[in-house]
C-alpha cells in the first residue's frame, strides 16, 4: 500500500512515469533529463518518508510519556500493544499481557448486559466511554475511567480497537470522603445533623398503624470543664465512649451527634412509655465512665418529644426538641423536659429572628460590614481592619452579633454568612483600590463550617480572581475553638496551603480557648491576636498583667506579630507599648466604622486621642 502522502506528490507521480518511460525516449540528453526527474522524485519520497517515521516516533514516545493508560488489541481483540502506564497501574509487563483477551483483566463486578451494552456501541458508534472496574496483577480491584475507540482499515473493516484509561480510584476515595464528611461525624462516626433529618423523614414516612417515634436530645452538662481539666484528647475520647454507650443501648434505634457535646435519639415504637424511656436513658447513661484511672459520671440535661402527636415533619420536630432542651436548661443541669406547646411561645421571637435572618441573607441589604482599623502602636500607622458584621433589622434596628450568630450556627446558616462576608470584603477592597485609599489587608472571621464543608479555598480563589486582588490583602482569622474543632479535621494541611496561597492568617481570641504551646509551634500563622478580656484591666491587674507579659515574649520567640483588640486608653496603650507589643486595635483608635464613614476618614493615619 501506497503511504498517503504519495497521492499528492507530483515529484513523485512524475518520477514513476520517467521510470517507466526512460528506456523508450531517444536522445542522451533527454533521458538524462528524464533520470534527474526520477532522481528528484526518489529524494523527494524519501524526505517524506522519513518524515513519516519521525513522526510516528514521536507519537509512540507521547504514548511512552503518558500517565494515561494504553492497550491496543487486533480485530480478535488480543492485546498486541501496551504503554509503561499501563504496567504501572495494572502491574502487567507486556508480556504477560499480549496475545490475551483484556477480560483477564476485568474485577468481574459487571454482568452480562454491561458487557452486551459496550460491544453494541462499539459496533454502531465505534466508540465507548465509562467507568469500569478492573483488577490488578497483585489482586486488588480499582475503578478506571475507560475510552476505547475502533479503527477501520482501508475497506472500512475493524482491524484495532485502542483503549485508554485513568486510574480513578484516588478520586473515588475523595467522593466517598466528602459524602463521609456530608452525612457522618468524624469523631464518633455517628450520623450528623443532615443525616438525622433524612433518617428522621424516613422514619416518619415509614410509621405504621399504632407506631410513634420518641426521640430525645441530650446535652451533657459542663462538658467544657471536662475539656478543661482533662485535655482535648481525654475529652474526645469521652464523646466517642459516649456516642458507642448509647448506640449500644437503643439498638434497632437511630443514634446521631449534633456537633459538640448533643447527641439525639431516634427509637420506633409501639409503647406509650416516653418517660420511662427517657427514665431509662438517663440511668444508663450516668453510669460513670472510666478513662485513664479516672472514673467520671456525667450530668445530662435531656429535651425529648414524641411523633406524631408533637409533629411530622422533621424540621418541626427538630426545632421543637431544641425548644425543650433550652427550656430544660433554665430549669439548670440534669434536668428533662418534654416538649409542650407553650413552650413554642417563647420560642416564637427566635424563629421569626431565624426567618428574618433567612430573609436577609437573601436580600442582602438588611446586612452590613463595618470596619475597625488597626495600627502600628508606636507610630500609629494604619496597618489593616478587621471587617465586623452588623445586621440592621427594618423593625429592631441594629441586632447584635452575640443574638444572631448562634441562631445561624444552630439553623445552618454560618456557611453563607461567612461566604456573604468574603465576597463583600473583596469587593469592597476593590472598591477602595480604585479609588486610590491605602492597601492595607482586611482581616475577616471563617468559621469551623467553612472549613468542614471544604470548598474554603476554591470560594477565596474565586472570589479574589473576579475582584483582581492579591491574596495578602485578605487575611483570614480563626478562632482557637474553630482550630480544635474535631468535625473540621486536620486543617493544619489546609491553613499552610491558604499560607502559601499569599493569604495571612491570625489566631483570634487567643487565650481563650484550650491555648496549647505544642500546637502553636506548629501552626502556620502570623499573627496572634491578644483577647480583649486580657487587656481590659491593663496595666491595674497584676494577673492580666503577666498574661499579656508571657504572651509577648513567647510571641517574639515564635517569631509571630501580636495584635492587641480593645484598647480603650491611654494607659493600656502606654503599658503595651513598654512591653513590646506591635499592633493595636480598638476605640482609643477607632470605633468600627460603616465603609462610607471610613471613606470619609480616607483612611488616614489616627493618632491617639
Amino acid at each position: 500500500m501506497w503511504p498517503h502522502f504519495s497521492l499528492s506528490r507530483p515529484l513523485v507521480w512524475l518520477a514513476l512515469a520517467g521510470l517507466a518511460a526512460v528506456s523508450w525516449l531517444p536522445g542522451v540528453w533527454l533521458r538524462l533529463t528524464v533520470v534527474a526527474i526520477i532522481a528528484l522524485g526518489l529524494f523527494d519520497a524519501w524526505r517524506q518518508v522519513r518524515r513519516e517515521h519521525r513522526r510516528a516516533r514521536l507519537s509512540e514516545a507521547a504514548l511512552m510519556l503518558s500517565e494515561d493508560g494504553v492497550m491496543i488489541s487486533d480485530a480478535r481483540n488480543r492485546i498486541v500493544a501496551v504503554n509503561p502506564a499501563f504496567t504501572k497501574i495494572t502491574g502487567y509487563a507486556r508480556e504477560d499481557v499480549e496475545g490475551q483477551d483484556p477480560s483477564m483483566l476485568s474485577a468481574g463486578r459487571h454482568d452480562k448486559v454491561f458487557y452486551e451494552r459496550y460491544w453494541q456501541s462499539l459496533t454502531t458508534t465505534g466508540r465507548w466511554e465509562g467507568e469500569i472496574w478492573n483488577r490488578r496483577k497483585h489482586g486488588d480491584e480499582y475503578p478506571e475511567w475507560l475510552r476505547v475507540q475502533a479503527c477501520p482499515d482501508e475497506r472500512g473493516r475493524i482491524s484495532h480497537y485502542v483503549g485508554m484509561f485513568t486510574d480513578i480510584s484516588r478520586h473515588k476515595a475523595r467522593e466517598q470522603d466528602l459524602r463521609r464528611i456530608g452525612f457522618e461525624d468524624p469523631l464518633t462516626g455517628l450520623p450528623n445533623r443532615r443525616r438525622l433529618h433524612d433518617l428522621m423523614t424516613s422514619r416518619l414516612r415509614h410509621l405504621r398503624a399504632g407506631e410513634g417515634l420518641d426521640i430525645a436530645l441530650i446535652d451533657i452538662d459542663g462538658f467544657k470543664a471536662v475539656n478543661d481539666a482533662m485535655g482535648v484528647d481525654l475529652g474526645d475520647r469521652l464523646l466517642a465512649r459516649f456516642g458507642q454507650r448509647l448506640a449500644g443501648h437503643v439498638a434497632g434505634g437511630v443514634v446521631g451527634r449534633l456537633g459538640g457535646d448533643e447527641f439525639m435519639v431516634i427509637r420506633t415504637t409501639t409503647f406509650d412509655d416516653h418517660d420511662k424511656w427517657v427514665a431509662g436513658l438517663r440511668a444508663h447513661l450516668s453510669e460513670p465512665f472510666e478513662l485513664n484511672g479516672h472514673s467520671l459520671r456525667l450530668g445530662l440535661t435531656i429535651g425529648s418529644c414524641r411523633a406524631p402527636e408533637d409533629g411530622r415533619d422533621s424540621g418541626v420536630l427538630f426545632q421543637r426538641l431544641e425548644s425543650a432542651l433550652y427550656s430544660a436548661k433554665r430549669h439548670g443541669r440534669n434536668h428533662d423536659q418534654r416538649f409542650r406547646p407553650s413552650l413554642d411561645v417563647a420560642g416564637d421571637r427566635q424563629l421569626a429572628l431565624v426567618n428574618d435572618l433567612r430573609a436577609a441573607l437573601a436580600s442582602g441589604g438588611q446586612l452590613e460590614l463595618h470596619y475597625q482599623t488597626q495600627h502600628r502602636l508606636d507610630s500609629g500607622e494604619l496597618v489593616g481592619m478587621e471587617a465586623l458584621l452588623r445586621w440592621r433589622h427594618p423593625q429592631h434596628g441594629m441586632i447584635s452579633p452575640a443574638d444572631f450568630i448562634p441562631l445561624a450556627e444552630r439553623h445552618g446558616m454560618m456557611s453563607a454568612l461567612g461566604n456573604w462576608v468574603v465576597e463583600r470584603a473583596a469587593a469592597q477592597l476593590a472598591n477602595w483600590r480604585l479609588a486610590g485609599m491605602p492597601a492595607v489587608p482586611i482581616w475577616v472571621n471563617i468559621s469551623a463550617i467553612q472549613l468542614i464543608q471544604g470548598d474554603l479555598e476554591s470560594r477565596l480563589a474565586a472570589c479574589l480572581s473576579q475582584h483582581q486582588l492579591p491574596a495578602s490583602l485578605l487575611g483570614l482569622e480563626l478562632t482557637e475553638s474553630v482550630l480544635l474543632d474535631e468535625r473540621a479535621g486536620d486543617i493544619y494541611p489546609r491553613m499552610a496551603a491558604l499560607r502559601a496561597l499569599g493569604h495571612q492568617i491570625a489566631i483570634d481570641d487567643f487565650g481563650t480557648g484550650y491555648s496549647s504551646l505544642s500546637y502553636l509551634k506548629r501552626l502556620p500563622v502570623d499573627k496572634l491576636k491578644l483577647d480583649r478580656a486580657f487587656v481590659s484591666a491593663l496595666p491595674d491587674d497584676p494577673a492580666d498583667a503577666s498574661i499579656v507579659s508571657a504572651v509577648l515574649a513567647m510571641a517574639r520567640g515564635l517569631d509571630l506579630e501580636v495584635i492587641a483588640e480593645g484598647v480603650e486608653t491611654e494607659a493600656q496603650r502606654q503599658f503595651l507599648l513598654e512591653h513590646g507589643c506591635p499592633l493595636v486595635q480598638g476605640f482609643l483608635f477607632s470605633r468600627p466604622l460603616p465603609a462610607a464613614e471610613v471613606e470619609a476618614h480616607q483612611l488616614g493615619t489616627p493618632q491617639p486621642a
